[in-house]
This record gives C-alpha cells, sequence and structure tokens, in this order.
C-alpha cells in the first residue's frame, strides 16, 4: 500500500473496535486505505464480577467510534456490527464494502471469540482469570470466529478478486499459541492454529493473483488485560521480551499490507 491519501485499496479488518484490530484500522486509514471496521460487543452482563474487567470494557467498545475518529481525520471508514460465527456474514461483510468504499484488497483477520479453556480441573489460570472445561460450546464459538470465518473471507476476497481480474492483495492474520499448543487456552490455540493453516495456504495458491498471505503473532499486547502480574511474568520470561501497545502491533500488520512488503508471503512473523 502506498503512504499516500490518494491509494484507492480498501481494507477489512475484523475484531476492529478496540485493541489491535482498533489500531490496525487506523493506521491503515492514516496510510489512505478505506477501512470496513467490523465487530461483535459481548452481550451484556457476560463480563466477570460486578463490574466488567479492563478487557471486557473494551472489547464492549462500539466499532462505530474507531469509524467516526477515522472519518474526523480526514479518512473513510465504516463500521458494522456482525457475528462471524454466522458462515452468511462473511459474504455480507463484502457486499457491504463493495457498496460503501469500494472492493476489498486488505484483509485482517484480527477477532477472536476467545474463551479460556482447559483439560484440567483448575479454576483459574496463574493470573487468576476463570478457566472453563473444554466442551462442544468452547470449542465451537472459537473455531466458528477463529477459523471458520477466516477461511471463509479468505474465499470470498480470492472469489472476488479473480472475478475482476485483480491482481493486488494483502491477506494479515493473527495467531497465538507455541511449540505445544496453548495450554490453558487450548481451543483458543488450536483454532488460531487452524487459521494459521488457512492463510499459508492462501500464500502458496493465491500468489499468482498478486495475494500475499501472511501471519503474525504479537507479543504480549496490553488491550486491556494486562496486570502487574502479567508484566512480571513477561519480565522474567526466557522468551517474552515485550508488553506491545495495539499501535506497535499494527505497524507490522500495516507493512505487511504495503507494497513494500511484496516479496513477503508464506510467513509466520513473531513479534517479541
Amino acid at each position: 500500500m502506498r503512504e499516500t491519501s490518494s491509494t484507492s485499496h480498501v481494507a477489512l479488518v475484523t475484531g476492529a473496535n478496540q485493541g489491535i484490530g482498533a489500531a490496525t484500522a487506523r493506521a491503515l486509514a492514516a496510510r489512505g486505505a478505506a477501512v470496513l471496521c467490523t465487530y461483535l460487543r459481548p452481550p451484556p452482563g457476560s463480563g466477570e464480577g460486578a463490574a466488567p474487567d479492563p478487557y471486557h470494557a473494551a472489547r464492549s467498545t462500539d466499532g462505530e467510534e474507531v469509524a467516526a475518529e477515522i472519518r474526523r481525520a480526514g479518512g473513510r471508514a465504516e463500521a458494522f456490527e456482525a457475528d462471524l460465527g454466522d458462515p452468511a456474514v462473511p459474504e455480507r461483510l463484502f457486499d457491504l464494502a463493495e457498496d460503501r468504499l469500494g472492493p476489498v484488497d486488505i484483509l485482517v483477520n484480527n477477532a477472536s471469540g476467545w474463551i479460556q479453556d482447559t483439560f484440567t480441573p483448575d479454576p483459574a489460570d496463574r493470573f487468576d482469570r476463570p478457566l472453563r472445561p473444554v466442551t462442544a460450546e468452547t470449542w465451537s464459538r472459537q473455531f466458528s470466529v477463529d477459523a471458520m470465518a477466516p477461511a471463509l473471507l479468505i474465499g470470498e476476497l480470492a472469489r472476488r478478486h479473480r472475478a475482476r481480474g485483480a491482481d493486488w492483495g494483502r491477506i494479515v492474520g493473527l495467531t497465538s499459541g507455541g511449540e505445544l499448543g496453548f495450554p490453558g487456552e487450548v481451543s483458543y490455540g488450536a483454532a488460531k492454529a487452524a487459521q494459521t493453516d488457512y492463510t499459508l495456504s492462501a500464500a502458496a495458491e493465491l500468489a499468482d493473483l498478486g495475494i500475499t498471505a501472511n501471519v503474525v503473532q504479537p507479543p504480549v499486547t496490553d488491550t486491556g488485560w494486562v496486570t502487574d502480574e502479567v508484566r512480571r511474568f513477561v519480565a522474567m520470561s526466557p522468551t517474552h521480551f515485550h508488553v506491545a501497545d495495539p499501535a506497535e502491533v499494527a505497524k507490522t500488520i500495516v507493512f505487511l499490507a504495503s507494497d513494500e512488503a511484496a516479496l513477503i508471503t508464506g510467513n509466520v512473523i513473531t513479534l517479541r
């Protein structure tokens, strides 16, 4: 993507009402892309305890706030609330983007159906976040949002890209976990691994269309859930080097969506 206000690129960013998604939407708009900010707020009363924790409060932000901020800065943006667990939603999102902004050529699969589930009987993790047992419900929610939706969105981008004879496109997914999966967040880690596989397959299958596809694994990122205890854990960890701000992660995503990154595809880029 050229760093100019005259670019005609259109980005679809999922989970764009807060955290990394919101930061990415702002950063893409600052470089001239029109942005469709998709999001889904958790239902009222679904936070832990009597008052929502900072992470839950951030997830409850209306995505229109991000789109309005972009428009006030002179950019083009629309917001749309939709549940990516509905398999009909990806096609509707592309229809909406084309109608209001133009054909999508940048796809950022950031949204997550995160639920912390585990095979252990422990009621909480090391940071006192509540754990749930793995169930069909926890599996279905996370795989539908973190794996199925990215696959359908990539497929929709590819189909429309071919149909209009386009020759430039960018796909960026976000992942998490490690060599031993993601203990304590097992369905989340497994769903993200599936999304990674879909994205790397897209890099190979869609290269002849001028589409690159990469995955970013952010470091511990303060999207509202990072506590002092988490910061101490990072400081003592041999593999976690920083607690990042969402805007720092967004810089890498935006670079991968640029012209300068044309030769970067089929990679999982780990940020530390």
